[in-house]
């Protein structure tokens, strides 16, 4: 099993390296704001057809969607910046937004890398345009059965969609050129006098399994944040069936499959509640940013925060909010000493980043954009 693999889809420090970021990681690295972001995450509506407990995103939903000609035009105006890898993310369910197979081939055409997020509930529906133009797909699913997926994913209204989600997966892993992968949240639920009441943890080995049987390329496992995205710590109970699960899943790791977990699950076992941080600017976040419904965000960790907002997309150019008067207030107004001490999955980045400015960038050859 591998934990940020160097390489890998998780080791975001080495990706720094790549040839096509020289240029802007050298500037970042140096207090300097590239003309354009390398990375752009895009939430393109709110709305979701789900109802998770859980959901991290859950006080930002239902509020609102760009409309088709927006969405479209924003697109344009990310390949027009030079933006070389764009995310499908969400805020709400990517998928639900009717224009999101033109704006696919708009960013595909306009030669930027495309990776999306999904409940998996509409693949079906844009099964052609993401077989052939999706980077990557990685689909939220937490479980390996109706039963937990309808505890833990309800559909609105209750309808269980475990089965629909499984059978688009496998539609798309026939025919797709990019990579699919299956996400799971481990989420654990606790009683009144704080044992554990509920959790989906244990069929994280089952589910792995059934990644590869229907023909996914990764299955990742991840701790669960709580609402301001600090990791919550779990219930030794919970702590133990994890152990014996993430044991059980090494044996599935080989070629054509690989089983990834982030540094960060460690941290469920009552580590470090808070990561601290020496320095008082981020420069990880001049090669990434966040556009949603409701506003340009420094990045995502902020989604929602109004003192990370820098623009409004629905009515403001990117090129004018990226090289806004406002955005270099927010840029300056963000301290990771104060402002961020969850656990960031780009701390390493941005300490990288720190070393650059002393240390030669030897750059390797170009292998994933998505930094």
């Amino acid at each position: 099993m591998s934990t940020d693999p160097l390489g890998g889809p998780l080791d975001l420090t080495s990706k720094l390296y790549q040839e096509f970021a020289h240029r802007q990681v050298s500037q970042a690295a140096n207090g300097v704001q590239p003309a354009a972001p390398l990375v752009v995450e895009l939430d393109p509506t709110s709305f979701c057809d789900l109802a998770c407990p859980e959901c991290i995103s859950g006080r930002l939903l239902n509020n609102g969607r760009f409309s088709s000609e927006r969405l479209t035009g924003l697109a344009a105006e990310l390949v027009e910046a030079g933006v070389r890898a764009v995310i499908l993310i969400g805020g709400g369910e990517p998928l639900l937004h009717s224009a999101i197979g033109r704006v696919l081939t708009l960013l595909h055409d306009g030669g930027i890398s495309v990776g999306i997020t999904t409940n998996g509930t509409t693949i079906h529906r844009h099964i052609d345009v993401l077989a052939e133009r999706a980077n990557w797909t990685r689909v939220s699913v937490d479980a390996a059965t109706p039963e937990t997926y309808g505890r833990f994913r309800p559909g609105r209204g209750g309808r269980n969609r475990f089965a629909e989600v499984v059978r688009n997966m496998e539609m798309l892993a026939s025919r797709k050129r990019g990579k699919l992968g299956f996400s799971f949240l481990v989420m654990g639920r606790k009683a009144e006098d704080g044992s554990l009441r509920e959790t989906n943890a244990h069929e994280i080995a089952e589910a792995a399994a059934l990644a590869a049987r229907i023909g996914c390329d990764y299955f990742e496992v991840k701790p669960e944040y709580d609402l301001e995205h600090f990791i919550l710590g779990q219930d030794r109970s919970l702590l133990e069936v994890l152990s014996e699960q993430l044991a059980r899943i090494r044996e599935l790791d080989h070629d054509g499959f690989e089983v990834l977990s982030t540094s960060t699950l460690g941290a469920v076992g009552g580590g470090t509640a808070v990561e601290v941080k020496d320095y008082a600017s981020c420069p990880i976040a001049d090669l990434r940013t966040l556009i949603t419904t409701s506003g340009a965000y420094f990045c995502p960790y902020h989604r929602g925060n109004p003192a990370a907002q820098y623009g409004d997309p629905a009515t403001e150019s990117f090129a004018g909010m990226w090289n806004g008067e406002r955005r270099r207030r927010v840029r300056e107004g963000v301290r990771p000493d104060e402002h961020c001490r969850f656990h960031c999955i780009r701390h390493r980045s941005n300490l990288a980043l720190f070393r650059l400015r002393d240390e030669p960038l030897e750059p390797v050859p170009d292998y994933d954009p998505f930094l």
